[in-house]
């Protein structure tokens, strides 16, 4: 890939972003829409400066970002796990895959009640509900990825006397990683919004808990200032996230 077409998705996206901000900018100087709804971007950058000068900011930033990671290893490892194990037999995989698929397609934000319930309105319940929602696209992009290797390969590996390690690490798991990368990073983002999600329903702490204080104090430039740090932490770990699997591939 030459240089040229590595910048252009860059600069395609720094045109989107300026845009997006020129139009927010001409929107907000018109007056059609009341500042209660949309702050002027000089207003929201005045209550981001201010926010991160207190004493709020950090601890809110560390509580969700803690959460978000400790839910998206619980996932990632509970759902590699059991769509590995699903795998080991045809019986399993077409018995569980149904399932597990069946099961994803209903809203878990319906049950967000009873996690509440069960873990209080503390982080654990948010922990909790990031892993189950992103324990199911880990699980199954795991069972599609093993369950679906060319069994050709397979068998020419175990002709040549290959043993079972040597299987899964040179046959198993390089034909299944790149749809196991996909579950993992769908699964991440999956758990990036549910706990964000959850702490703006009901939570003591953290920044989507601050989202929706900001909003029932009728502070809207603080409100944004809070979803601009969103916006920012969610694309600098999408990076990090494509770096690694990008890198992982690579190897």
């Amino acid at each position: 890939m030459t240089e040229t077409s590595r910048l252009w998705p860059c600069a395609i996206q720094g045109l989107i972003a300026a845009g997006g901000l020129l139009l927010w900018f001409v929107v907000t100087q018109s007056g059609e829409v009341s500042p209660l709804f949309l702050p002027a971007p000089d207003a929201v950058v005045n209550a981001w400066v201010a926010l991160v000068r207190s004493d709020e900011f950090w601890p809110a930033v560390g509580v969700t970002l803690t959460t978000i990671a400790a839910a998206y290893i619980l996932a990632a490892v509970a759902g590699l796990l059991t769509g590995w194990l699903i795998t080991r037999s045809p019986l399993l995989t077409r018995a569980f895959e149904p399932l597990v698929s069946g099961i994803f397609a209903i809203p878990i934000t319906l049950f967000f009640p009873l996690f509440i319930l069960l873990f209080g309105i503390g982080q654990e319940s948010k922990l909790a509900y990031g892993a189950v929602y992103g324990f199911f696209p880990v699980a199954l992009n795991t069972i599609a990825g093993f369950a679906h290797v060319d069994r050709r390969l397979v068998d020419a590996a175990r002709c040549m006397g290959l043993s079972r390690f040597g299987l899964f690490r040179h046959v198993l798991l390089p034909a299944a990683s790149p749809v196991i990368f996909t579950g993992l990073r769908v699964g991440f983002f999956i758990c990036f919004a549910s706990v964000l999600g959850g702490e703006a329903i009901a939570s003591a702490a953290g920044i989507g808990h601050n989202i929706a204080l900001s909003a029932e104090l009728f502070e809207p430039a603080r409100m944004y200032a809070w979803i601009v740090c969103v916006v920012a932490a969610a694309l600098v770990l999408t990076a990090l996230v494509s770096t690694i699997e990008r890198r992982f591939r690579d190897s």
